[in-house]
């Protein structure tokens, strides 16, 4: 196989640049609009559950956002390859679920921090990285979609507690799916803007002006061992499995080789960077990856990364407005957010219950991982999640589950210099799988 340098024309685009780079910035600021405003709810609710004030809680959305922008400006930029970072949405979600912390948002702060070491070390200790890759998929992805199972409750039991707030949401968002998949979470968000700001008017609630100011929270971290094992451990985790190797298998897909070490090490100093200010976990883009990746950020392969830094920059004008957002949702009306988030999140749950049963030995073992997970039942300050993790390990070696060959994961130890392959037969197929998709 042909391997292109960053300045070769592109076998699939005749005549090599002429196409302009119109298309990877537009695919660009599409990936970054697309995956901010499907999670960004999410991310809110999370940082809220454990221990957030609204002041804090934007604050930490400004600063997951404009670091992970900058990560995806660094890693594509060195790399001349079309690598995405994003905010863990499973992440979030997990600590959505998790609740108050041992120790409250001080040592929730302490446990992004040691998150962020703990994806630093992943990148310089092979051991940790093989660590990742022994964790049965199945056992994985039973967790997620635990942790994922509370919150896509959201639109039932808006649809009880605000039918006038969240009919409209669900019906944009099912219109949205059958005409335009990509739109969907996005446009359901929007529409929950419009019943906000309808229900802002007419109950005559005020807005202040100074609300709408971009700020950053800092909190001294502090570290509790519930924290430590009950969240970071956890986030740690599920966002290695759910979201980094993901990411490397699909760009692998696409043709393109990350590099493993380098990725680590970008987007763990993101996350330790941003714990201060609240930001939860930054990582690799995983469905959303082909967004920038993919042929809709044009023919020529050797301009997609303009794709990724495209959309660093609006990651980065997002951010800045993260305490417009955090008001819009403070201001929302009863159901109304939490519908949103759900039905963002609808698609991710389907895809991980789908993998953690399609083995039928797997199947036990993950439901017992489901339902623990499912639970939200914390125990000694730790969370379900942790524990759910254990139960899945210990059922599956008391039956006798192996652990299936192959798989792709990235050697742990690669960091080979950046490249990326020729055009892939598999490359519309990877794109078409993960079209209209979000991060998970």
């Amino acid at each position: 196989m042909r391997h292109e340098t960053p300045t070769d024309p592109a076998p699939d685009a005749p005549g090599g640049g002429r196409e302009g780079w119109s298309r990877p910035v537009s695919a660009g600021v599409v990936s970054a609009l697309v995956g901010f405003t499907s999670a960004f709810v999410v991310v809110l609710a999370g940082l809220t559950s454990v221990g957030a004030d609204p002041d804090q809680a934007s604050s930490g959305l400004l600063a997951v956002s404009v670091t992970m922008g900058l990560s995806c400006i660094v890693l594509a930029w060195s790399t001349r390859m079309p690598i995405t970072a994003a905010w863990s949405t499973p992440g979030a979600a997990l600590l959505a679920t998790t609740g108050a912390v041992d120790g409250g948002w001080p040592a929730a702060v302490g446990a992004f921090l040691v998150t962020g070491a703990l994806v630093v070390l992943t990148g310089l200790v092979p051991q940790l990285g093989a660590l990742i890759a022994r964790i049965p998929a199945s056992v994985a992805q039973a967790m997620l979609a635990g942790v994922l199972l509370q919150l896509c409750l959201g639109p039932v039991t808006g649809l009880a507690a605000n039918p006038a707030g969240v009919v409209p949401v669900v019906v944009v968002w099912l219109l949205a799916l059958r005409l335009a998949p990509r739109w969907a979470a996005p446009l359901a968000f929007v529409t929950a803007a419009v019943v906000i700001g309808v229900h802002v008017v007419t109950s005559g609630v005020a807005v202040d002006a100074a609300a709408l100011v971009p700020r950053v929270e800092l909190t001294a971290p502090t570290l509790t061992p519930g924290a430590v094992v009950g969240v970071a451990l956890p986030l740690w985790l599920v966002t290695m499995a759910s979201q980094n190797v993901p990411g490397v298998a699909v760009m692998k897909g696409l043709g393109y080789e990350v590099p493993w070490r380098r990725s680590m090490l970008v987007t763990g100093t993101a996350t330790v960077v941003g714990a201060p200010a609240g930001g939860h976990a930054v990582n690799l883009a995983a469905i959303s990856a082909a967004l920038a990746a993919g042929p809709e950020a044009g023919a020529d392969r050797a301009r997609r990364w303009v794709a990724s830094v495209t959309a660093g920059v609006v990651l980065v004008v997002l951010g800045v407005a993260s305490a417009a957002f955090g008001t819009l949702v403070a201001l929302a009306p009863a159901g109304v957010v939490p519908a949103v988030a759900g039905l963002a999140l609808l698609g991710t749950l389907a895809a991980s219950l789908r993998a953690a049963l399609a083995a039928p030995a797997e199947q036990l073992p993950a439901v017992v991982v489901f339902a623990t997970a499912a639970s939200g039942v914390a125990v000694a300050g730790v969370s379900a999640a942790f524990w759910a993790l254990l139960a899945g390990l210990v059922v599956r070696a008391v039956l006798g589950v192996r652990r299936p060959r192959g798989g792709d994961v990235p050697d742990p130890v690669d960091d080979r210099p950046a490249r990326h392959a020729g055009p892939q037969p598999a490359e519309g197929a990877v794109a078409a799988r993960v079209h209209g998709g979000r991060d998970a």
